[in-house]
């Protein structure tokens, strides 16, 4: 099933947002994956899944080529 990920886009654009393993909830967040990374690890989770939202939502369809 797809996860929805447009509330933490619009809450974090820009940034990199370390997840948890659910890749719903927000651990943490920085300017820099590593940044992010630290900070989650900080907190106590080892193996966070890292993700860079995008500035703002745009709408893509199809295949570029």
């Amino acid at each position: 099933m797809a996860i929805d990920w447009t509330p933490i886009l619009r809450k974090y654009p820009g940034l990199w947002v370390a997840l948890k393993s659910d890749e719903e909830t927000v651990v943490t967040t920085g300017k820099t994956a590593k940044e992010a990374w630290l900070k989650a690890q900080k907190k106590g989770y080892e193996k966070p899944i890292l993700t860079r939202m995008p500035n703002k939502l745009v709408s893509y369809v199809g295949a570029g080529l």
